[in-house]
């Protein structure tokens, strides 16, 4: 398997695998809302989230869906100028917040448009009610699909701390009901929440594995961003910057208990420089990158090379025996 070179599953190579050739996701905003914000389970939102519903790299949502991806490709063609293959990505808010003939009215509106390839849809949990899940799998059986389910952590005292508003329960019978469709599932976790230890980050790691059928993960750095209530936490002392050092080996860390056919979509993440607090060593992102290569290089480590799914097997077989 060509993994360009790399000691993970990278969601670029995969992608080359699926379509012979690069793909790029275009970001879009569907216009929805979030059931954490609107009142439907709570007022206010994550405490990490922007106003723009951590979508900030998605297009205006002032313009048509067809013209978001559009100007989207357009966008992205200044960096891959011979790239005809697309994934359209609805990125923020919560993209299953709405009936279901709403959520066909605009997801169908982009898929059909000359390169689309396949469509990814970010959501949360418990937004995902049986007749969603039933055109999902309808969508499946259709397009190239995957669903993104925001997870953050598995420890319910950082889910009330950041605002979550749904447990960890309502995660794994979400990916249950996405799965029996055979709708990929790519789980997003946060690494340098408030109050989270390196043990607590490895654990959410090892429970969304063990807990969850899934096909990808995204390991993302917190960003602290202006006009987020999680500035407080940080003002109180209840948040503290992960140095670069630390995330680095934590990232290695995850990698190597990760099983080696789950797709890494992320491994850091973008943000905004006039609105990021910190940490600034994560505007360098190819560095962080780099430096993640390094270290796995350094340990002569890879993906997958203390799976916990087989560690735990193992366990289960020697108690039985």
């Amino acid at each position: 398997m060509d993994r360009g070179n790399k000691r993970y599953h990278t969601w670029n190579s995969h992608l080359k695998e699926q379509f012979g050739e690069k793909v790029f996701k275009v970001a879009l905003d569907g216009g929805f809302d979030c059931p954490n914000r609107d009142g439907t389970v709570a007022h206010g939102g994550c405490t990490f989230c922007t106003v723009s519903g951590s979508g900030d790299f998605a297009q205006s949502r002032l313009d048509p869906l067809p013209i978001q991806m559009r100007k989207g490709i357009d966008k992205m063609h200044e960096k891959w100028p011979h790239t005809t293959k697309y994934i359209a990505y609805f990125q923020n808010f919560t993209n299953t917040h709405a009936p279901v003939e709403i959520l066909r009215h605009r997801y169908e509106q982009v898929v059909n448009e000359e390169g689309v390839v396949g469509i990814m849809i970010a959501t949360r949990p418990d937004c995902l009610p049986d007749e969603t899940i039933e055109y999902l799998a309808e969508l499946n059986e259709r397009y190239y699909l995957w669903v993104e389910l925001g997870l953050q952590t598995v420890h319910e005292e950082t889910s009330r701390m950041i605002n979550r508003a749904h447990d960890y329960q309502t995660y794994v019978d979400a990916v249950a009901k996405l799965r029996k469709h055979n709708i990929p599932v790519c789980t997003h976790l946060i690494n340098g929440l408030p109050g989270e230890t390196h043990e607590m980050m490895m654990e959410s790691a090892k429970r969304m594995i063990l807990d969850s059928d899934i096909q990808g993960v995204k390991l993302h750095l917190l960003h602290l961003m202006k006009n987020t209530k999680m500035i407080r936490d940080y003002h109180y002392g209840r948040l503290e910057f992960l140095e670069k050092d630390a995330y680095v080996n934590l990232i290695c860390d995850q990698l190597e208990i990760i099983p080696k056919d789950i797709i890494i979509h992320r491994l850091t993440g973008d943000a905004p420089r006039d609105t990021l607090i910190g940490p600034m060593w994560s505007l360098k992102k190819w560095e962080v990158l780099n430096a993640i290569d390094d270290e796995l290089a350094r340990r002569d480590s890879y993906q997958g090379i203390y799976d916990i799914r087989i560690s735990e097997t193992m366990k289960k077989k020697q108690i039985s025996n």
